[in-house]
């Protein structure tokens, strides 16, 4: 499994937390599945650089919130056991992201109507 992982140095937001996001993301766009596996952590630092303690630290994260699964022996896979909890985490993704288009528009002086009828040309755009 190749993870495309993008490291920006001149983030004010953690290495970790960059890492972890993307795998995040990955996880909740199905770019990643039930089952799939994840680099070892040796691995994984190599390839992008950082400390093992750091990608280390992005698997514990993982796991605790029930993204991934670790197994002693075996590495670290994406978690199947959570189709709850992924849609529930894709849908507090999306509830952030029009929350923030919300103030956006309320501050332009957009009714909501409007933008109601904004999103539903762009939903069926697709």
């Amino acid at each position: 499994m190749l993870l495309k992982i993008i490291i920006s140095n001149n983030s004010n937001v953690p290495l970790y937390q960059q890492i972890k996001d993307q795998i995040k993301d990955s996880i909740l766009k199905e770019e990643l599945a039930e089952g799939d596996s994840l680099p070892s952590i040796r691995t994984f630092a190599n390839d992008l650089q950082v400390s093992v303690l750091t990608i280390r630290r992005v698997y514990n994260e993982l796991e605790s919130e029930g993204f991934v699964v670790s197994q002693a022996g075996l590495g670290t896979f994406v978690s199947t056991g959570n189709i709850e909890l992924l849609q529930d985490a894709k849908r507090r993704l999306i509830e952030n992201k029009m929350a923030e288009l919300i103030q956006t528009a309320k501050s332009l002086q957009i009714t909501k109507e409007d933008l109601n009828s904004m999103m539903d040309i762009l939903y069926e755009e697709d």
